[in-house]
């Protein structure tokens, strides 16, 4: 592309307003942009005559996680993921705990370089069963994340989706259609903390939560950060899992995870086990089969109890399986009823490991 560097590609989510300006179309945000100027975002910019995302072929950094970590529990549970992310967001949570990546507008935050073959063959020799494009949200870095996944897919792995769902539709239907897993963050469930603490909007996360669950094969689990104060009411909490229960079914795992004060939320104190608890207790009681809490050690938070018998199937503590009585399958091996997921043989032993790796810079002919 002429007048842009090697890390810098075209998209197509972008139209031209009769003003001279072109309107990204990838997220409702829809920014508006003159030449040389980037969205909120700021991954994404105007160039020439389009938008185009400037962090292609570039990581703020790769790490070799377990699967539990993204979090998802019912997604070949055990095996490694190679995760990975960019810059910039769509969003402007108060209380990222991501924000030295997802709030970066330093280009040099993205050091390190691979393409798309690169990763997924790295991922492969670490014995890794899947990639996961996380730390920030592959919707801003979509042309990258949907090229990993395919060469993902290439080498037999899976690609996995962590994201806030922030996303229009036609950008949500490119996207997840080269996606075998994803993990959506419902931040709250009120729009006036949508509005005023991330900055965006709890329908247009229920329109994408509602839309894989219903319309993809997409395998998806849903986390909520419990910040105290602000989205930790018993209310809010039934009314969120009332919500998933009917929209999306009672098999849909949720996550209940620890806030810790960061960003511009530190006088906010984490939050205690006890409200995890508390709120597993209520989306229990609202029928949820699959309801677990993070960032915490909770035994009984954790583990994948059979709806059919009540057998304990998968006993977790944080990361680490110390029980596994799921079949090849996917079934209870004491009353053989289906446990809801993906599974391929018997959950890998990675553990809670957490490795760092680095990965030679690109080719760029691969793009």
């Amino acid at each position: 592309m002429e007048g842009a560097d090697e890390f810098t590609v075209g998209t197509r989510f972008h139209r031209a307003l009769d003003d001279g300006r072109i309107e990204c179309t990838v997220c409702p945000r829809a920014c508006r942009l003159r030449d040389g100027q980037r969205g909120l975002c700021f991954v994404r910019a105007r160039h020439g005559d389009q938008v185009v995302l400037t962090s292609y072929n570039r990581s703020s950094g790769f790490c070799v996680d377990p699967v539990e970590k993204k979090p998802l529990n019912h997604f070949l549970p055990g095996t490694p993921v190679l995760s990975f992310g960019t810059a910039g967001c769509n969003l402007a949570c108060r209380f990222c705990q991501n924000w030295d990546i997802s709030k970066s507008r330093e280009i040099d935050t993205l050091s390190s370089q691979a393409d798309a073959v690169t990763l997924a063959a790295t991922a492969k020799r670490l014995g890794c069963k899947s990639i996961a494009f996380t730390y920030n949200d592959p919707t801003v870095f979509l042309e990258y994340a949907i090229d990993c996944a395919d060469a993902a897919r290439e080498a037999g792995l899976r690609a996995v989706a962590v994201s806030a769902g922030y996303i229009n539709a036609p950008a949500r239907r490119e996207l997840y259609s080269h996606m075998d897993a994803a993990n959506i963050d419902l931040k709250a469930f009120t729009e006036h903390f949508y509005e005023k603490t991330a900055f965006a909007s709890l329908r247009t996360v229920l329109d994408t939560l509602e839309y894989l669950v219903h319309e993809t094969d997409v395998w998806t689990e849903i986390t909520t950060l419990l910040i105290p104060g602000h989205n930790d009411s018993d209310a809010e909490i039934a009314a969120e899992c009332a919500w998933i229960a009917e929209h999306l079914g009672p098999e849909v795992p949720l996550h209940f995870t620890a806030f810790h004060p960061d960003f511009k939320m530190r006088d906010v104190p984490a939050t205690p086990p006890s409200t995890l608890r508390r709120a597993r207790r209520i989306a229990l009681d609202a029928g949820l089969r699959f309801v677990y809490t993070g960032n915490v050690h909770d035994p009984n938070g954790q583990t994948t109890t059979c709806t059919g018998c009540g057998e304990a199937l998968i006993v977790r503590d944080w990361y680490r399986i110390d029980r596994y009585a799921v079949s090849d399958s996917g079934q209870c091996v004491r009353c053989g009823a289906r446990v809801p997921g993906v599974f391929a043989g018997p959950a890998g032993d990675w553990g809670p490991r957490r490795q760092p790796i680095r990965i030679a810079a690109p080719s760029v002919s691969q793009r």
